[in-house]
């Protein structure tokens, strides 16, 4: 692996003048300020994965998160195929595209997209189609609230020296059963490089992306499957060391599978709502 080039992280961003993406940005952090809290708090512990039928029911100590009526996500509920990436949706897909200085750039990583399936189930759900189903709602709800999203492949060449607000590159856990694993194989973790050059800004990345998912989805963080391949991901020695950058798995595809298939624009809607809080200079 290269080793990853340095300097500070990016600098704040210069807020938008329109009304209706302001106000979406509020509700994503409001929904997360109360889980972020909990977490300085010591109160984060493990809960119970989100009801598979009646839709993300979170655990008591997050539950304070949420507002008595969630906002509805602003992307679809159908998941779509590795071939339905819509260009008018997916600025990234345009490779003479240049991040905009004034307005938040954020890239997104689909695992394993342009290389391979990643994890593949008994029945043949792969991990990329999972992966890429959720960048994609991810990019559409951060483009509805005023920031420029980019969709990436896992080894796309626009990566070397990338330079943005935040990366977020995002996967899916095997689809194996682990009948030992303790806790079981379900929930998401998220991590950063191990030898940051921009540790406080990672670290609040992290912070923000965990907090905010577990807000939205109710499933709990799973921080002991944390690997070395999360902490020394390529894409972190990829990029500029001044774009703070972290890996989610979203879940196991086994274990958290109607979530991770029936229920995406809430897995994406965690996502954004972390990348929200982090962009909006929430500290955790």
């Amino acid at each position: 692996m290269a080793y990853r080039k340095g300097g500070r992280a990016s600098s704040a961003y210069e807020e938008s003048t329109e009304a209706a993406p302001i106000a979406l940005r509020l509700v994503a952090v409001i929904s997360c300020v109360a889980a972020i809290a909990a977490m300085t708090h010591g109160l984060w512990g493990a809960h119970s994965p989100i009801e598979t039928t009646t839709g993300p029911t979170p655990s008591p100590v997050l539950s304070a998160a949420l507002p008595s009526t969630p906002s509805e996500p602003v992307v679809a509920t159908s998941r779509m195929s590795t071939s339905e990436v819509a260009s008018s949706a997916m600025p990234s897909t345009d490779t003479n595209l240049l991040p905009s200085p004034s307005v938040p750039t954020i890239g997104l990583v689909a695992g394993h997209w342009g290389n391979d399936t990643g994890a593949v189930c008994p029945d043949g759900l792969t991990e990329v189609e999972l992966n890429l189903d959720v960048a994609q709602r991810v990019a559409r709800i951060l483009q509805a609230l005023g920031y420029q999203a980019m969709l990436f492949e896992e080894f796309d060449l626009r990566l070397s020296g990338f330079r943005a607000t935040a990366l977020v590159s995002i996967h899916s856990d095997s689809c194996e059963a682990f009948p030992n694993a303790d806790p079981p194989a379900s929930g998401f973790k998220v991590a950063s490089v191990e030898d940051s050059l921009a540790p406080e800004a990672e670290k609040r990345l992290v912070a923000c992306l965990a907090q905010c998912y577990a807000a939205r989805t109710g499933m709990y963080f799973h921080a002991n499957s944390i690997t070395y391949d999360m902490t020394r991901y390529h894409n972190f020695y990829e990029v500029d060391g001044r774009t703070p950058a972290a890996i989610i798995e979203i879940g196991f595809m086994r274990n958290d599978r109607h979530v991770l298939t029936q229920q995406a624009d809430v897995v994406a809607q965690g996502i954004a709502d972390g990348v929200v809080c982090f962009i909006e200079d929430e500290q955790p």
